[in-house]
């Protein structure tokens, strides 16, 4: 880890004096303190643990100017555990599993390739109050991470590797993402899109993706399939309160089964630097009629416009299993 930041400082410097680049050295520490039970577990795990809110992240980011309003970007950033130290969300997870990319962009938008964000990312953490939280978002859990006896509702990660996007310029408060992944598995491809609209108070939000690789290590999925997953979303801010609304669908060609999820959420800002945050999700699969319904309370306190505090409770069913009741507190600071 350390050889790599010495790497990448020295990349830095580089391309800064030689291309006049702007070239960005970046990222976000997250740790939290916890007693953590999802449903199911036999019992609590007291933890010191990563990513409470946000995946630690870091890495480098920059781009030229070509003239002409066109512009070169690249992208390498990765994932880390504040734990131990280790690369990756996981034993596995390569180490610029966030972004390994270059794009060209301009008045036409933005044409990329390499690893970069899945379809459902963005619509997924940009439309629930607790973000892009794999610990304490109910949306995200419920469509990202899963459980044993429920599985998550998206297979396919949040990020794909070996990938072409183009996105659309802003138009009058709409952008548009189009994926294509080819990653050299014979007959296998996820493809998909995404749609994000905002104007004044109302946001507006939907993806969909079909699925038959697994990522970020590409292989098919093990039983074949194809797996089709869509959601609609929206907020709108009122001022003194920011609601939240998602509703979606995950099917597979090989089975009637259809798993559908919907999320309710509020941010209420109490001061100007801190906000009340609450959501619920609630996921059902349609032929055995088990449900997993989660439910998050939480507050969240800048301290300054980098670092922040947050305090999260946690209650998570699912039909069958055990109950399980979460609770942690913890520092992010994006440097």
């Amino acid at each position: 880890m350390k050889k790599a930041m010495a790497l990448l400082v020295c990349m830095a410097s580089v391309a800064g004096a030689q291309a006049q680049s702007n070239v960005q050295l970046m990222g976000l520490a997250d740790v939290y303190v916890g007693s953590m039970r999802l449903a199911g577990d036999a019992k609590h795990a007291n933890v010191v643990g990563t990513s409470g809110m946000t995946t630690s992240w870091w890495g480098m980011k920059g781009s030229e100017d070509l003239g002409g309003g066109l512009k070169a970007n690249f992208a390498f950033t990765g994932f880390m555990r504040m734990t131990n130290g280790a690369a990756g969300r996981f034993d596995g997870d390569p180490m610029f599993s966030r972004d390994a990319n270059i794009s060209l962009s301009g008045g036409f938008g933005t044409v990329l390739a390499g690893r970069g964000l899945a379809p459902n990312f963005l619509p997924t953490v940009v439309f629930n109050p607790i973000g892009d939280s794999f610990t304490f978002s109910p949306l995200v859990l419920h469509n990202n991470v899963g459980k044993s006896g429920f599985p998550k509702a998206n297979p396919s990660d949040t990020g794909w590797s070996s990938q072409v996007v183009y996105s659309t310029p802003d138009i009058s408060g709409l952008k548009a993402n189009v994926h294509y992944q080819l990653a050299g598995v014979a007959g296998k491809k996820d493809m998909g899109a995404n749609l994000m609209y905002f104007k004044g108070p109302i946001g507006l939000t939907a993806y969909y993706e079909r699925d038959q690789l697994t990522n970020p290590t590409v292989a098919a999925f093990a039983d074949g399939s194809t797996k089709t997953v869509w959601m609609l979303g929206g907020s709108y801010d009122a001022g003194a309160v920011k609601g939240f609304a998602t509703y979606g669908e995950s099917k597979t060609n090989l089975a009637a089964t259809k798993q559908k999820t919907y999320s309710l959420g509020a941010s209420v800002p109490t001061s100007p630097s801190g906000k009340v945050l609450a959501a619920y999700a609630n996921s059902k699969v349609n032929t055995s009629g088990v449900k997993r319904q989660t439910f998050t309370l939480g507050y969240d306190h800048f301290l300054s416009k980098r670092t922040d505090v947050y305090a999260m409770l946690m209650s998570d069913k699912i039909t069958g299993q055990t109950s399980g009741t979460s609770v942690g507190v913890g520092i992010r600071h994006r440097f």
